[in-house]
């Protein structure tokens, strides 16, 4: 299984369109996992076009999407526990409230998104993922989202790349 992670789109205002490079790993998607601030539903419509989409928002998205898809989830894919959230919130740093999130739970994975810095590293047995930003590199050198293949075993990797056009 092939898995696309994404978050941080904020589309339009951050891009018109999807990036070439992320739209090309997209045509071998089995599934696509957005970590929230879409900015608008349109964005989940087009990323439906290549594989089925899941996610959570973020505290860009409007109630459409909230009421759609929420906030947190945990999913279970080929066995694999996985946590789904934006990081968004007031006290501590965003991996410290992605991991909050899921306090008492036992996870694989965690995704999350918000900073836009991309974090891919094992916290006492679960990974801590966040894509980055396809879109909004912010004060990163570089673009990126992320694949997990879910194959014997679970692994997660980045994928960067210097323009979005």
């Amino acid at each position: 299984m092939k898995i696309i992670v994404i978050s941080d789109t904020h589309m339009p205002r951050m891009a018109k369109g999807l990036p070439p490079r992320l739209k090309e790993e997209l045509k071998t998607a089995d599934l696509i996992l957005h970590a929230g601030d879409w900015q608008t539903k349109d964005v989940y419509d087009e990323l439906l076009s290549y594989a089925p989409v899941d996610g959570v928002c973020g505290n860009v998205d409007g109630k459409d999407l909230i009421d759609q898809l929420g906030y947190q989830k945990i999913l279970t894919l080929d066995g694999y526990r996985i946590g789904l959230v934006h990081g968004h919130g007031k006290k501590g740093t965003t991996e410290g409230r992605a991991i909050e999130a899921f306090s008492g739970e036992e996870l694989d994975l965690i995704i999350f998104g918000h900073s836009h810095i991309p974090v891919n590293k094992d916290i006492n047995g679960t990974i801590l993922f966040n894509p980055g930003s396809p879109t909004d590199k912010r004060r990163q050198t570089e673009y990126s989202f992320g694949i997990i293949r879910i194959e014997k075993s679970l692994s997660v990797e980045h994928v960067f790349y210097k323009n979005k056009r």
